[in-house]
């Protein structure tokens, strides 16, 4: 079920047939603003229990459903969880219209969506080249944010896992883009994150250079305290070679556009072995 329901749920997001009230953060955010009010939760029960409420919910769902209609239920509630949980068209939209601004000449702009994907690093850029590379450095990193880790936790702890996943990583989104201290979430995001970055890191030394590559993701994968962020951003730097001259591409965009080659490499590697997985039958 797990590889039938990724299969589906890239057709869906690379559709864009899901609308974005439907997609995770938009439920998550309508959620929380039922049960929990616009209040700030400081407490650590109660910000426990909303990182758990939506996963006990789906772990109850699952139950309910187990064995009714041959399993197809429990393979339409696969499905419908992987749908939800990895279609991101605002981050894509982002992503394109940086694209878009750095073809036209527009490098404020290429500043601003820069911001938008997530790139706390990208003010700090002292060129067009520099903005190029940690843009690349960003949509590598939210490549295993969005899609990655939720891939591993499909495969792994299944629609269960894969809410919580979601859940814990919407709250730690809410933290930065409000500047609030939610107690719990980046505590418990980091200690989700620590085995799967290093996992999916470990995919970008297949894709890419490999001897290189293998270097640096055995020197910060094996430190224990290195963050989830450096094992993936660092080691897709060191599998991929940027080159001088890459086509008619903007300056701006050159380093972005061999770092997005790489993502997809990476994670059509992971669909790859998840597919041998499941023909092996180690997956189900």
């Amino acid at each position: 079920m797990a590889l039938f329901s990724l299969l589906v749920a890239i057709l869906v997001e690379r559709l864009k047939l899901l609308p974005s009230t439907w997609q995770f953060d938009g439920l998550l955010r309508r959620y929380h603003a039922s049960v929990f009010g616009i209040k700030p939760l400081s407490s650590d029960l109660v910000m426990a229990l909303a990182l758990v409420l939506p996963a006990v919910g789906v772990y109850l769902l699952s139950w309910a459903v187990a064995g009714l209609f041959w399993g197809c239920l429990s393979l339409v509630l696969w499905v419908l969880v992987s749908v939800l949980c990895l279609c991101h068209q605002q981050q894509r939209q982002a992503f394109k219209h940086y694209i878009q601004a750095a073809c036209r000449g527009d490098v404020q702009a290429c500043y601003h969506y820069a911001g938008e994907l997530d790139c706390s690093e990208c003010f700090d850029a002292v060129s067009e080249t520099d903005l190029g590379t940690k843009v690349g450095q960003s949509v590598a990193w939210i490549n295993y944010r969005y899609y990655g880790a939720v891939a591993l936790y499909l495969v792994f702890l299944g629609p269960v896992g894969v809410i919580f996943y979601c859940t814990v990583r919407f709250y730690a989104e809410e933290n930065r883009r409000k500047a609030q201290a939610l107690p719990l979430v980046d505590t418990v995001l980091m200690l989700l994150d620590w085995l799967p970055s290093r996992l999916f890191a470990f995919g970008y030394v297949l894709s890419g250079e490999f001897s290189r590559a293998l270097a640096t993701w055995r020197t910060n994968a094996l430190r224990p305290r290195t963050s989830a962020r450096r094992v993936i951003t660092e080691t897709a730097m060191a599998a991929e070679s940027v080159a001088e001259d890459a086509g008619n591409a903007p300056v701006s965009v050159q380093p972005t556009l061999a770092l997005l080659a790489l993502t997809k490499r990476n994670f059509m590697l992971l669909v790859t072995l998840l597919s041998l997985l499941t023909i092996f039958g180690l997956v189900s």
